[in-house]
């Protein structure tokens, strides 16, 4: 099958299974685990902040991430397409008495930061307090660039905010700008960033950030039981996944190219160009029912919708691209 759902789809290999057998354990949660300790403090170090730590899933370091940075009945501003905001099922709400204030994100993704500015409440008991500006990158397989990130941070830092980016797919962001993710992520109190997509491990996610955000995403981890025993099974995968995984994004990035490039000479398909390993493509709402049910029949699956969002990862070779390419155009003849 050439599954192009997600990039969350990706199996261990060979190499990453060999790292799982062999990973030395210990108890995560009496701080003794070799192989968590050893990820964090690689992790930490790649993005040039103090400390990070181990959890299960994105949304639970997003989520832990906000209550590190937010009290009850303050408030964060966020992108409306934001992860946090809208696939996350209302969690900083729900879990931790956050309030988002949402804002519309423009086309390449970001923020107006005038928008943001005048978002922020003033200081009145009438008001949530805003604490934290909380950014995307990538965000819908769009990359937000240094620039514009250096512009977001300097704001928040003037206006007494936090920062927090989900950086789900940072590598992504870092391999397509050609930079460290270290520079790329300069300036923010913490990041997120997801190990079982793109890097292809089976689970896991890193929070790193200033030590004293980290402490407080600990406590954070508990309540939300996200606190595992012997979790350096997970991080060995996590280990070899930043080793052997990074720079081979770029050749996801090339198979989103190839694809676009496929689908795009069908006729009644409108392509959008890619950035990074995110494909969309907009098809007749009367069609899509039936174009499922081919490229099933055809070993292609894809989450097909009006917008279709079409992943490349590590277990999509090119000629599996050309195969799927190929189940579209066999349909819309």
């Amino acid at each position: 099958m050439i599954d192009l759902r997600s990039d969350t789809v990706t199996r261990p290999g060979p190499g990453m299974r060999a790292a799982l057998a062999a990973a030395e354990v210990g108890d995560d949660v009496f701080g003794d685990d070799p192989t968590v300790l050893a990820l964090q403090e690689r992790t930490a170090a790649l993005f040039g902040l103090e400390a990070a730590l181990f959890f299960p899933s994105g949304t639970q370091s997003n989520l832990a991430a906000l209550m590190s940075h937010c009290q009850r009945g303050e408030e964060y501003i966020v992108g409306q397409e934001a992860h946090t905001y809208r696939y996350e099922a209302g969690g900083g709400a729900v879990l931790g008495s956050i309030q988002p204030q949402p804002l519309a994100n423009r086309p390449d993704g970001s923020l107006d930061l005038a928008e943001v500015e005048a978002a922020i409440k003033p200081d009145d008991p009438h008001f949530a307090r805003t604490r934290l500006l909380a950014l995307e990158n990538t965000i819908g397989g769009r990359v937000l660039g240094r620039t514009y990130l250096e512009s977001a941070v300097a704001l928040a830092g003037r206006r007494g905010l936090a920062t927090h980016l989900d950086g789900a797919r940072v590598f992504n962001a870092a391999v397509k700008l050609g930079m460290p993710v270290s520079e790329l992520c300069r300036g923010f109190d913490s990041v997120s960033v997801c190990l079982s997509k793109g890097l292809g491990a089976p689970a896991g996610t890193m929070l790193v950030g200033t030590r004293p955000v980290i402490e407080r995403a600990y406590r954070a981890r508990k309540i939300l039981g996200g606190a595992m025993r012997q979790a350096g099974i997970l991080a060995a995968a996590g280990l070899y996944a930043l080793d052997h995984h990074v720079e081979r994004l770029a050749e996801d990035h090339a198979n989103a190219g190839r694809l676009a490039a496929g689908l795009a000479g069908i006729g009644g398909l409108e392509v959008e160009s890619p950035q990074t390993n995110m494909v969309f493509v907009r098809i007749p709402a009367d069609r899509t029912a039936a174009l499922k049910a081919h490229l099933a029949r055809e070993g292609v699956l894809a989450l097909i919708g009006p917008r279709t969002r079409l992943a490349t990862h590590l277990d999509v070779s090119a000629a599996g691209i050309d195969r799927a390419v190929a189940a579209f155009r066999a349909f819309f003849g």
